[in-house]
């Protein structure tokens, strides 16, 4: 992700929505309303909402939203790979191609609290690899890596010049 400043958020939110569409069609799985729903307000933020910002959220138009309806709305949504579960954050993030199986990587920026989503094959089958050499037999992987963005790299370093 870590879109650029002058990023058509709009045509994301719709290219997602159209991509969930397809890929639920194509699997034969219904993307209700509900569902619809939280996937537009996970992709309306670059960076990770909680299953209670989205539920918070989620009551403008459905009142009487419980946390099982989100909870069942974000399985549905990861089980088709169209969002990913920060498991240090306990948030959840979209996912830019959910028409592929892959095993994420995730780079969260400490300063902005942007995702990005490396997804190399390489990585995944790297480690994989190494947990089979250790007799371990590995079933879901998410690696996750915290540093700075290039913005927030960028502002770092301009501050720091300047205390200098």
């Amino acid at each position: 992700m870590f879109e650029p400043k002058s990023h058509d958020h709009a045509h994301c939110i719709e290219d997602a929505i159209d991509r969930a569409e397809l890929v639920c069609g194509a699997r034969g799985a219904r993307l209700t309303d509900i569902r619809r729903q939280v996937l537009e307000l996970i992709w309306k933020r670059h960076e990770p909402i909680g299953a209670y910002d989205l539920l918070d959220a989620l009551r403008t138009t459905h009142r009487r939203a419980a946390p099982p309806t989100v909870y069942r709305a974000l399985d549905f949504l990861m089980e088709h790979g169209l969002v990913h579960r920060i498991e240090s954050l306990n948030a959840y993030v979209g996912c830019p191609h959910p028409e592929q199986a892959h095993s994420g990587q995730f780079l969260i920026c400490r300063g902005c609290g942007s995702i990005g989503e490396l997804d190399d094959p390489e990585i995944a089958e790297a480690v994989r690899a190494r947990a089979a050499r250790l007799g371990f037999r590995a079933e879901r992987q998410t690696i996750e890596v915290r540093g700075l963005c290039a913005e927030c790299s960028r502002v770092n370093t301009e501050a720091a010049r300047v205390v200098q």
